[in-house]
């Protein structure tokens, strides 16, 4: 499996990494923009990933590679994140200008542990985790997983105690099995589904195809993937900056949609430990998860806070949250969207 197919929606312990330095750091005063040298220089910006660079940043290469940053007078650097790679310190010390979160529950969490950070953008208008079936003993729905046997990663365990309460259904009634990252269970017959993220092409292929999906947005649960964040003062001091940087991406993401093939190309070029083969098969499950109904009506990029808001109310009712839920409005902010409004593109 990838190490891209190791990612999990959420680990406590990463979004903890740093948390109380960071929050200390960010609440010093540390300017976190880099200035202009002259007028002539482009503004320097480092956008932290939480993640390797992979298919799920697809619009943010082309963007790159386009020339679309710099037409924005912004010299931009990718900093990847990984297994080991805490995302949070270096934006709220100024390392980095803006962060992207694999899941938008590891912002709420963030900030719940009082860390200054808010929501300014959606990548991804669900998360790209699901659960893996096949004809035999099939998971259509949520109520298929009444009776059936569900192998699932230990920190993505919330999610599944996340979308029982979400429909009203007894844990009890499930046989939860906890598995590593390994999808031959479901091919031995061990366990009737194992979940994953979708995106995860060449892995899921093991599974054959008469697979059967049920993805998280089907299950009641609201979620967002690939989400960008930034501090609560970057947002006030530096929106122009901001909108600068979601500005270039949206076009880079308008381009792949329109030129999906030459983008993978242009990102295994950036990325050589990308496979040609296997992207390509992929980008239309990815851009699938970017454009929607909404995102024809609001642009790419755009949120729901009331989602944002039913995300908080599941997650502490399921004691997510140690210190206690976070207030909505400290969760994200849609000043960002305002200002790209125009721009961003309208694509469903």
């Amino acid at each position: 499996m990838t190490e891209h197919g190791k990612r999990t929606i959420l680990d406590r312990r990463s979004v903890l990494k740093g948390g109380a330095f960071a929050l200390a750091a960010a609440t010093a005063g540390i300017s976190i923009f880099t200035p202009r040298i002259s007028k002539a220089d482009p503004a320097k910006v480092v956008i932290k990933y939480d993640w390797l660079m992979s298919n799920g940043q697809i619009g943010d290469i082309v963007a790159v590679k386009q020339g679309l940053f710099q037409a924005e007078d912004l010299e931009v650097e990718f900093s990847p994140g990984g297994p080991n790679s805490a995302t949070v310190p270096p934006v709220v010390t100024g390392q980095a200008q803006l962060g992207q979160f694999s899941d938008s529950a590891q912002l709420l969490l963030a900030r719940a542990s009082g860390v200054p950070i808010k929501i300014f953008a959606c990548g991804f208008r669900m998360a790209p985790f699901a659960f893996y079936s096949l004809p035999k003993s099939p998971i259509r729905t949520v109520q298929d997983l009444v009776g059936k046997r569900i192998g699932i990663q230990p920190t993505a365990r919330y999610v599944l105690d996340a979308i029982l309460l979400k429909n009203n259904i007894d844990p009890a009634s499930l046989t939860i099995t906890n598995i590593g990252f390994d999808i031959t269970p479901l091919t031995t017959g061990q366990v009737d589904a194992v979940t994953g993220w979708i995106t995860n092409t060449q892995a899921l292929s093991v599974i054959g195809p008469d697979r059967i999906d049920l993805m998280m947005k089907d299950t009641g649960l609201p979620s967002y993937a690939n989400v960008y964040f930034a501090t609560d003062d970057a947002l006030e001091n530096h929106a122009d900056t901001l909108a600068k940087v979601l500005r270039a991406i949206a076009r880079g993401w308008a381009w792949t949609h329109q030129h999906p093939d030459e983008a993978v190309k242009l990102a295994v070029e950036a990325y050589p430990q990308l496979d040609l083969a296997v992207e390509l098969k992929t980008v239309s499950r990815i851009l699938s998860l970017s454009f929607d109904a909404a995102t024809g009506r609001d642009g790419w990029g755009d949120f729901d806070p009331a989602a944002i808001a039913e995300q908080i109310t599941v997650y502490d009712k399921i004691g997510q949250f140690k210190s206690g839920a976070p207030k909505l409005e400290d969760c994200y902010s849609t000043k960002i969207l305002e200002m790209t409004a125009a721009d961003r593109p309208k694509i469903a």
